[in-house]
């Protein structure tokens, strides 16, 4: 396993904060769907997989925090009178009269905005689906595909069926409500750790600081270049998974597979960063629910703020005297805030967690700043058939394989599944190709 950079698990890490480690990438993954949480118990460790003691978010809008509404869909309520407070009564009574979309049924894909804003109204776009967008892909509504990154109310526009109707609660075999969110007890920074040490108890060779700079046919199976363009290193495969962001990806398969790379050159990625705060309880108020989401359309900088000591119970057992919460900044398109040097980060983030909450915070022992430059893939109008050519174009090239977040989901099961997908790709192709021992190849 070759890793270009210093640590493993690429948004999953952590950091010490107050002399305590915590997440600075991913804090939560869906538990309603299996990959993540099954990985977890596979690499034994299924006794510290949590649920949040509370998932009481709230939305920032017009000069208040207010209940996000507990039945919607990426911010798209079922029932429009439970989002009043975020919305106006004339906005609530907008999106209660659903109307159709022009002809019926969509026939090829378009953007969120569009699409719900022309049957809820623009006003749940902007106060509802656009803060939930952009704490998941840091994108907008107006550039995002519908039918990449909202599948189940893609489904509904093809069909012509309403918006509002609500989506079942998934349950497990005995019957019970699985719940909608799941952590790790000491962060899911613990996940790579544990696969990694799994990696090598295997006999596998785990490389971090090794930057693969070329990828080329060489017989059967694969040449790879690996380190610095002055002291360059050959390594032989026999098949490869290209686990990486859309640009160097895309640059590594620009030779044998140029379909796939112009494709993947036009997936767009956004960069943000996460304020960790470690401040002083008794100076702190209290801290309302989970946390809260911000629309861009009230023009803030932070985008959201995680209540760490609230929503995990581990998280809050960390320290008697210190609360643990973040702050989201930076969106697709909006990167200039993250030109600010960490100081100024923290500063800002103080700040505003403070404005919006409507009272400061108490005095900051510590913080952490992580920047994740153009690591959210922009999920643009055409998505998934740019992941269909990209995957048909790889299809050439026996055991070569992709996954990540650029294809199927940025969350953590979806990459989980990419991952399953390519590992069953590579395993078949190994199956076919390595001889029984005894036999020639």
């Amino acid at each position: 396993m070759l890793e270009a950079g210093e640590e493993l698990g690429g948004k999953l890490r952590l950091a010490t904060v107050a002399g305590h480690r915590v997440d600075v990438g991913a804090e939560a993954m869906l538990a309603v769907r299996p990959e993540g949480t099954a990985f977890v118990e596979r690499l034994g460790a299924g006794a510290d997989l949590v649920t949040p003691a509370t998932t009481a978010a709230r939305v920032y809008s017009r000069g208040a925090l207010h209940p996000l509404p507990t039945a919607t869909l990426m911010g798209v309520p079922t029932d429009p009178s439970g989002a009043l407070g975020v919305l106006t009564a004339d906005e609530v009574a907008r999106a209660a009269d659903e109307r159709p979309w022009p002809g019926g049924g969509v026939e090829g894909d378009v953007t969120v905005g569009e699409y719900v804003g022309a049957r809820l109204g623009r006003a749940v776009v902007d106060r509802l689906v656009e803060p939930l967008l952009g704490g998941v892909y840091a994108g907008h509504a107006d550039r995002l595909s519908l039918r990449a990154t909202m599948p189940v109310l893609w489904d509904r526009a093809r069909a012509g069926t309403s918006l509002l109707e609500p989506v079942p609660p998934r349950v497990d075999a005995d019957g019970s409500r699985r719940p909608p969110f799941a952590g790790l007890r000491g962060g899911l920074g613990r996940i790579p750790e544990l696969a990694a040490e799994a990696l090598r108890s295997r006999g596998a060779l785990v490389r971090t600081r090794a930057v693969v700079r070329g990828l080329e046919r060489s017989g059967e199976g694969w040449r790879l270049v690996v380190g610095s363009a002055a002291d360059p290193v050959a390594v032989g495969a026999d098949a490869v998974v290209l686990a990486l962001p859309p640009a160097p990806a895309s640059r590594l398969l620009r030779a044998t597979a140029p379909a796939a790379a112009s494709a993947l050159g036009e997936v767009a990625t956004a960069s943000m960063a996460v304020v960790t705060l470690a401040v002083r309880r008794s100076g702190t108020p209290a801290l309302p629910g989970s946390g809260f989401l911000v629309p861009p359309v009230e023009g803030r900088a932070v985008k959201g703020s995680t209540f760490s000591a609230a929503k995990w119970a581990w998280v809050d057992e960390l320290s008697p005297d210190v609360l643990y919460l973040r702050a989201s900044i930076g969106r697709a398109g909006d990167e200039a805030v993250l030109q600010r040097d960490d100081a100024d980060l923290v500063t800002l983030a103080v700040a505003e967690v403070g404005d919006l909450l409507g009272t400061p915070l108490g005095p900051v022992v510590d913080h952490h700043v992580q920047r994740w430059g153009g690591a959210l893939p922009q999920y643009a109008v055409g998505h998934v058939d740019r992941v269909t050519a990209v995957r048909a174009d790889v299809a050439r090239l026996p055991g070569l394989e992709v996954a990540g977040a650029a294809y199927d989901g940025v969350g953590v099961p979806a990459v989980l599944a990419s991952a399953h997908r390519a590992a069953a790709g590579v395993t078949d192709h190994l199956t076919r190709t390595t001889p029984v021992p005894g036999e020639s190849r």
